[in-house]
């Protein structure tokens, strides 16, 4: 362990705070993960308890070197991300953003291979044989849209006798015997307590 602490650590363009432990620091880096970082540690003899702040810059290289060729650490290949490559036929092990732009790639291929998961690919559906009944739903919500009130034709709240419904906004219609609300009387009319007193 050397005496030097960094608070910053970078390793492949990667920056790793000093103070994490080595595995947890680096399995910041896309692509390494617990038991890579661990077999790594183990073939340099570097204690994985240690800080990643108190690493020496010959350390840091030789843990580049290792990730960029893992085979030449004699790493098996099941260890790789990247076995038997299409368009090299190699096993390779891809780290940070050479992933995400090997797998834009291979799905690009795909599609333009016209293959059934090309196809899945380009219609946003789930490539890997899974139900597609009730999950994987992409947009908006999925359902039967809601109607306008529909009023009962006998039941309650129907017009007694089985009338027209009404609009809103509109006179109701006058029961039989009764004048119409703003029906005005005539002029020969009298009114009922006159007659009486006749």
């Amino acid at each position: 362990m050397s005496e030097q602490y960094e608070n910053l650590v970078r390793i492949l363009g990667n920056d790793i705070h000093g103070e994490l432990n080595m595995l947890i620091g680096l399995n910041q880096i896309k692509g390494i993960g617990y038991m890579f970082a661990n077999s790594m540690l183990q073939v340099l003899k570097i204690s994985p308890h240690q800080k990643i702040g108190n690493l020496t810059t010959e350390q840091i290289s030789s843990i580049e070197k290792i990730i960029e060729n893992p085979k030449a650490a004699d790493f098996p290949t099941w260890f790789l991300n990247r076995r038997q490559d299409a368009l090299t036929g190699e096993d390779l092990h891809f780290v940070t953003s050479d992933i995400a732009f090997n797998i834009r790639n291979d799905i690009e291929r795909e599609k333009n291979l016209f293959s059934w998961r090309g196809y899945r690919h380009m219609y946003g559906l789930k490539v890997r044989g899974q139900r597609t009944r009730c999950t994987g739903r992409k947009g908006g919500a999925v359902g039967v849209a809601k109607g306008g009130k529909v009023l009962p034709k006998g039941g309650a709240g129907a017009p007694a006798g089985g009338g027209a419904v009404v609009e809103e906004g509109a006179a109701a219609p006058a029961a039989e015997g009764t004048a119409p609300a703003d029906a005005k009387p005539a002029a020969d009319a009298k009114p009922a307590a006159a007659e009486k007193k006749e």
